[in-house]
């Protein structure tokens, strides 16, 4: 089982970035694909990006791609998600998630995840 832990969340204006982290504890966090999610009020969790146990593949959404960069040091068991370039729209609260084992690609459906953190709020002022 692992445990996850998000922080780095905040207010920011946009065009301003932001670097959420996400720290697990437990056993084998090396083997897990992880993901972020975020939802808006009144809107379904959806994928942000994730990155194989490896860290030698990530995958974006449209919405983030150039703008987002997730990382993941499994010395640490940490995860990050470096966001730039903020947007209103990407207001939301940020979860981190860990889906299947030694997969090498990341998938992108909230189903296939199995264990998430508590979630952190962003919010960009326009």
């Amino acid at each position: 089982q692992v445990q996850l832990a998000e922080s780095g969340g905040g207010l920011v204006q946009s065009g301003g970035s932001l670097r959420l982290s996400c720290a697990a504890s437990g056993r084998a966090f090396s083997d897990y694909t992880m993901g972020w999610f975020r939802q808006a009020p009144g809107k379904e969790r959806e994928f942000v990006g994730g990155i194989t146990w490896s860290g030698r593949s990530t995958y974006y959404a449209d919405s983030v791609k150039g703008r987002f960069t997730i990382s993941r040091d499994n010395a640490k068991n940490t995860v990050t998600l470096q966001m730039n370039s903020l947007k209103p729209e990407d207001t939301a609260v940020y979860y981190c998630a860990a889906g299947p084992k030694y997969r090498s690609v990341v998938v992108k459906e909230v189903r296939d995840y199995d264990y998430w953190g508590q979630g952190t709020q962003v919010t960009v002022s326009s």
